[in-house]
């Protein structure tokens, strides 16, 4: 059935064809799902190869999905968007005030910060930029948003 299935999609646009087994891979996964290295030995001990990632890649890929990531004293988060997407918008993925206020973003590549070790270090070697409105996020980037969100002073009633 594969090649009839790879043939019908060439013939209707083309595009990838990952096939897999949902039970297999949930089986690869089961109780693991955390500890990729556990993950693949489990998928080599049934006698397969676990196609997760690459259905994963795939969809990224073809969604046009990158990342960009905050970060804080507590915590880093992943935020996923369409490639292409400005600053604000990027911002008003996490708020829409983030994107409603939008002041600034300020960047560094994610390769830099592993690189240079830290924040400061990236700063120190002038690879930490601001951008504004018209900046393209890209895949990696790390972001602190300025923004500044002021609410209508209410008119005084008669």
């Amino acid at each position: 059935m594969l090649p009839k299935i790879q043939e019908y999609i060439k013939s209707h646009g083309g595009g990838p064809m990952i096939p897999y087994s949902a039970a297999f891979e949930s089986e690869v996964v089961s109780g693991i799902e955390d500890d990729k290295d556990a993950q693949a030995a489990r998928a080599k001990e049934l006698g397969a190869i676990s196609m997760i990632d690459r259905i994963i890649k795939s969809g990224y890929r073809n969604l046009q999905l990158i990342h960009y990531f905050t970060a804080g004293a507590d915590e880093v988060k992943c935020w996923t968007m369409r490639d292409g997407t400005k600053a604000p918008g990027a911002a008003g993925i996490i708020h829409t005030d983030f994107e409603k206020g939008f002041i600034c973003a300020e960047v560094m590549k994610f390769s830099d910060l592993e690189e240079h070790g830290s924040e400061q270090e990236v700063k120190g070697a002038g690879l930490y930029k601001q951008n504004g409105k018209e900046y393209v996020v890209l895949d990696g980037d790390v972001i602190f948003f300025r923004f500044n969100v002021t609410t209508k002073a209410k008119e005084n009633k008669k």
